[in-house]
């Protein structure tokens, strides 16, 4: 059964180890030619084992270089994710969710390491890995005739003969098999999806940015406000209307929102620096965010549960590692007679752990499914929820702007107070801020709810 890749950067490590190997390997004995490993001749009266490495080095000279099973390892990553629109560079100390993307795999360190791994598996060229694999096993072969010729057969130095040649036998027919273009293929998949998690963690932590710069200036019109209502208990305590206790009170308050603006202020420092690392810019914390993308009713039109489900299995990795996990426990299980070998196997330790193995893979698959659809549900009602409560806002905001016109007629007629006036444009102003935390609400369960869709990536 075929052992699967589990480390992302121990594999791409392990294939730069292999072309060093083979590399060294076509270096050999510079002065003999590549075809004299075939023109050996056995010993007379040899009918020892000393000829298995001659026909060995005979097979592989044999084989057909041109039987590869490649691999379609998938597009690169920096081009699916690119935008497809014009690049509009950000201005200096600002960036754009547009531009997010491709400034992170411009910019970002791990997502470049990453795609440097990428870039070793896929340029493979197993062509002609094969071709230096097959001409070390020649070289491999006619050393051990040259030491069956001294005599040398049985001792140590023969042992370790065999023993390299059995290495390289089994590279050279993982290639031949297809059987390390698959692994290869897997672990680009691996690692491309590693890339995409960093990605989307990076659009994650703008997005919350902008809910954080919406919510201060929410935080600077209430104190706005409040300094508003100090300035009028104080006319009022001087007239004796309210006591000074009233006026601590509100003035407490007022100490305690203006440290919690303090507080933001020092979040949003915090997770632009964040930011700023994740695309590869200076580290000051002041970066200019610019407006979140809207959702347009087409997108929104154009969601469908059932399909957008079967889309997001076939991108998943986990679902992928889940499928293929389950796939080997099967194969494995069944080599030691399946469910028809329970009656005559039971006290079999081999077949027992099998059976167990096999079972833990299928109930651990099944489980992924489930969670991985409820997951895609749980998104899918999400945006629709963020998609009522925006059209709610709105409502309630045509209602506020309503309100503030009439408070405005009233105040031009003398009818209605300053700080009236001023109110109504408070409550609208707050009304307008629903409103965009909802735009931006709907877009984040929307983008992410893509992201599912897209790539098979939930959080």
């Amino acid at each position: 059964m075929k052992q699967r890749t589990t480390a992302l950067l121990l594999a791409a490590a392990l294939v730069l180890s292999l072309l060093a190997t083979a590399a060294l390997a076509a270096e050999g004995d510079p002065d003999a030619p590549a075809s004299s490993a075939v023109q050996t001749e056995p010993a007379e009266g040899s009918g020892t084992s000393a000829g298995e490495p001659e026909t060995q080095g005979e097979t592989a000279q044999n084989e057909d270089v041109s039987e590869t099973a490649g691999a379609d390892t998938g597009e690169d990553s920096r081009e699916t994710d690119t935008p497809v629109e014009e690049y509009i560079p950000d201005p200096v100390g600002s960036i754009t969710f547009g531009n997010l993307n491709r400034r992170m795999h411009e910019g970002n360190l791990q997502v470049l390491s990453i795609q440097e791994n990428i870039d070793i598996l896929e340029e493979i060229d197993y062509d002609d890995l094969k071709e230096d694999l097959r001409i070390q096993l020649n070289d491999i072969a006619k050393m051990q005739w040259m030491m069956v010729q001294m005599g040398q057969t049985g001792t140590l130095a023969y042992e370790k003969m065999d023993q390299a040649y059995d290495a390289v036998r089994e590279q050279f027919d993982a290639i031949k098999d297809g059987d390390m273009q698959e692994d290869n293929a897997d672990t680009v998949r691996q690692l491309k999806n590693l890339q995409n998690q960093i990605i989307m963690a990076g659009e994650a932590t703008y997005i919350a940015l902008a809910a954080m710069e919406l919510q201060e200036d929410g935080l600077e019109r209430q104190l706005a406000a409040l300094d508003r209502q100090l300035t009028e208990l104080d006319l009022r305590y001087e007239l004796g209307h309210i006591s000074s206790l009233t006026v601590k009170q509100a003035q407490s308050g007022r100490a305690a929102l203006s440290s919690g603006l303090s507080t933001l202020g020092m979040n949003l420092n915090t997770y632009k620096g964040q930011l700023e690392l994740l695309i590869g810019a200076d580290i000051t914390g002041k970066i200019s965010l610019g407006a979140l993308p809207g959702v347009s009713q087409e997108d929104l039109n154009a969601m469908d549960l059932e399909k957008d489900l079967e889309t997001a299995r076939e991108n998943s990795w986990d679902l992928y590692q889940a499928t293929e996990d389950y796939k080997d426990a099967l194969e494995e299980y069944n080599d030691h007679g399946g469910d028809y070998g329970q009656t005559y196997k039971a006290n079999d330790r081999s077949y027992t752990q099998a059976r167990h193995t096999y079972y833990s893979a299928k109930y651990t698959y099944d489980n992924t499914m489930q969670n991985f659809e409820l997951g895609l549900r749980n998104l899918y009602l999400k945006v629709k929820d963020c998609q009522q409560i925006l059209s709610a806002s709105r409502t309630a905001l045509a209602v506020e702007e309503d309100n503030y016109a009439a408070a405005q007629l009233k105040q031009s007629q003398g009818t209605l107070s300053q700080n009236k006036l001023l109110e109504a444009e408070d409550k609208l102003k707050e009304a307008k801020e629903k409103v965009a935390g909802a735009e931006n609400d709907l877009f984040s369960a929307w983008n992410t709810y893509r992201w599912a869709v897209d790539y098979g990536i939930m959080n």
